[in-house]
């Protein structure tokens, strides 16, 4: 008779135990499901995030063409949320694609250059619609669309200040040569004529981006990335 009480008794204890284990095993997987579904959700960069570059290689529209690619590195994390979507020395390529010199006579010099994709330290490249947002580090160009057109300033100064020089050493050599107001003006108008013919014939400076220019890259459209490969990036990137 003990002997089937206390494996009765054994039993209940049995029971028990299992009962109250049931709910906490229900309890971590609950907890657990949430954390791995959160790891593994999508991870987007907003459309107009703006990142900062530097080109690796020089940008002239004296010797570049269309086509042409562009090479460029971030030089600052893009972070979202404590989580970095873009790491500093990810590397950011793009193409030219319009190119125009300065004209002889009118016509600005522009370069038009688009980024197409981002290559993550660890391999993982992402496709994006990126465009010029701003040139920080160049000098004498601006923003002429916002399509991200970079253009060079304007040299109406300059090629009057040739024409006004030139006109003066006229006016100081016809001066003496002809030993009077007549030769003065004689020479200052064959000056001036010819600054005319220097400032015709010469074409307007040329767009040069230099290696390691400043520049500010804008993301056109969201682009989403693969969580799995970003937590990698940035595991090693600790490391």
């Amino acid at each position: 008779m003990k002997a089937i009480l206390s494996v009765l008794i054994l039993s209940a204890l049995a029971v028990g135990q299992a009962a109250n284990s049931a709910p906490n095993a229900g309890a971590s997987n609950a907890g657990t499901a949430p954390a791995s579904s959160a790891r593994n959700a999508a991870i987007t960069i907003p459309g107009g995030t703006k990142v900062p570059l530097a080109l690796k290689q020089a940008i002239s529209t004296k010797s570049g063409r269309e086509g042409d690619a562009v090479y460029a590195e971030t030089t600052f994390p893009i972070v979202q949320d404590g989580k970095i979507l873009i790491p500093a020395g990810t590397y950011v390529q793009g193409r030219i694609s319009r190119i125009q010199r300065a004209g002889r006579v009118k016509g600005r010099a522009e370069v038009l250059f688009h980024f197409t994709t981002l290559i993550y330290p660890n391999g993982y490249t992402v496709m994006l619609p990126g465009s010029v947002e701003n040139i920080p580090g160049a000098d004498k160009t601006t923003m002429k669309d916002p399509e991200g057109t970079v253009r060079q300033d304007g040299q109406t100064g300059q090629k009057v200040g040739t024409i006004a020089g030139t006109g003066a050493t006229g006016a100081v050599i016809g001066g003496l040569a002809g030993q009077g107001a007549k030769g003065t003006l004689i020479g200052a108008g064959v000056g001036g004529a010819v600054g005319t013919a220097i400032a015709l014939l010469t074409r307007g400076n040329d767009v040069k981006l230099d290696n390691g220019t400043s520049v500010e890259m804008v993301i056109q459209r969201p682009v989403t990335l693969d969580p799995a490969r970003i937590t990698l990036v940035t595991q090693n990137a600790v490391r």
